[in-house]
């Protein structure tokens, strides 16, 4: 547990969080001055480092329980991200290696499938045209995104 909790601490040291609010299995809820989130790292990445997916609350831009995964490898950005939980797939926008919901009602879906999922993987296309994913356990995310939720918006 101690080795998990320092896993995602260093997983969150990035984004400068200021506090730690609880982990939960294999996510952690954090809070800093302008918002709370959960995260994770993936679980198999087939050796890749760097990557996280996260749902985040920033109450000043009236943001709630919004979604980001943050790919272990660049992407081709003429490639489709789909995100998978179970039988439910969900498209993804962004940049080469940071990506999310396309609009609010996607955003909605796909955070409360991960809340009732056993795992995910966000997949994509590298630049060399070869496939890649990134896979997570979402045991403890639906506790992790509540409590991140109470810490910003109480």
């Amino acid at each position: 547990m101690k080795r998990l909790a320092v896993s995602l601490a260093l997983v969150a040291a990035p984004v400068l969080a200021r506090d730690t609010i609880g982990i939960y299995k294999g996510w952690g809820a954090f809070r800093d001055p302008d918002r709370c989130y959960a995260i994770a790292k993936p679980v198999l990445a087939n050796g890749r480092v760097g990557g996280f997916a996260s749902v985040g609350t920033w109450p000043a831009k009236r943001l709630r329980e919004s979604f980001h995964a943050h790919l272990s490898l660049p992407r081709d950005r003429t490639a489709a991200v789909t995100l998978a939980i179970g039988e439910r797939r969900f498209p993804l926008v962004g940049t080469t290696q940071d990506v999310w919901a396309p609009d609010a009602a996607t955003d909605h879906a796909l955070v409360m499938a991960i809340r009732s999922g056993r795992s995910m993987s966000v997949s994509a296309v590298d630049p060399r045209h070869r496939p890649f994913a990134d896979t997570y356990a979402l045991g403890g995310a639906a506790a992790a995104i509540d409590a991140a939720t109470l810490a910003c918006v109480g």
